[in-house]
């Protein structure tokens, strides 16, 4: 089981923890309520976890231009 990061934004491929023994506990994942997990966390059938979050360069053009925050995919 692999946990993939990308950028809930512009889509683009962040990361990956490879490691199968990782428990979501481990992540802090456990702390999001229900609505939550259904918007930053995905689930495949092959047992994969894509977590949803924001990149650097996304946060900083958003902090920048908060109006891009309203727009469904502002930084597509």
């Amino acid at each position: 089981m692999a946990i993939n990061y990308v950028c809930r934004h512009c889509r683009t491929f962040l990361g990956s923890i490879g490691h199968s023994d990782m428990a979501e506990m481990r992540l802090g994942l456990q702390s999001l309520t229900p609505a939550e997990r259904r918007d930053i966390i995905a689930y495949d059938s092959e047992g994969e976890i894509t977590v949803k979050v924001t990149c650097g360069y996304c946060k900083e053009a958003l902090e920048h231009n908060p109006e891009l925050s309203l727009l469904a995919s502002p930084l597509q």
